[in-house]
């Protein structure tokens, strides 16, 4: 089974940028469609963004369009999602999961707590 590892949290100022990636390492992974997610503190977890599994298909939600951008790097084996124009409401951990269908991927506003795989997250603090 494919395993996530997920870098490039940490702390920002509001109008800030920062940029997250997911690393699938292995053959399959290239065969996932991938989703960013959020999670708050006391909040349930959230889609974010996502794309599918050869990158050409891309999905956000409401919140962070036009601010976010979701990509898969040439190889496949790393999905990255940019972060711009931060807002103190974008604080949360980060997860990235993979699953082989797109749907279960993008449901909203509930999501798939039983996909595929998931990553371990990582911490996005957004300060004043």
């Amino acid at each position: 089974q494919v395993q996530l590892l997920e870098s490039g949290g940490g702390l920002v100022q509001t109008g800030g940028s920062l940029s997250l990636s997911c690393a699938g390492p292995g053959s399959t992974f290239s065969d996932y469609n991938v989703g960013w997610f959020r999670q708050a503190p006391g909040q349930e977890r959230e889609f974010v963004a996502a794309v599918n599994w050869n990158g050409h298909g891309t999905e956000y939600a409401d919140s962070v369009q036009g601010r976010f951008y979701i990509r898969r790097s040439t190889d496949k084996n790393t999905v990255y999602l940019q972060m711009n124009s931060l807002k103190l409401e974008d604080t949360a951990v980060y997860y990235c999961a993979a699953d082989m269908n797109w749907g279960r991927v993008v449901a909203r506003p509930k999501v798939y707590m039983n996909l595929e795989v998931w990553g371990q997250g990582t911490l996005v603090t957004v300060s004043s």
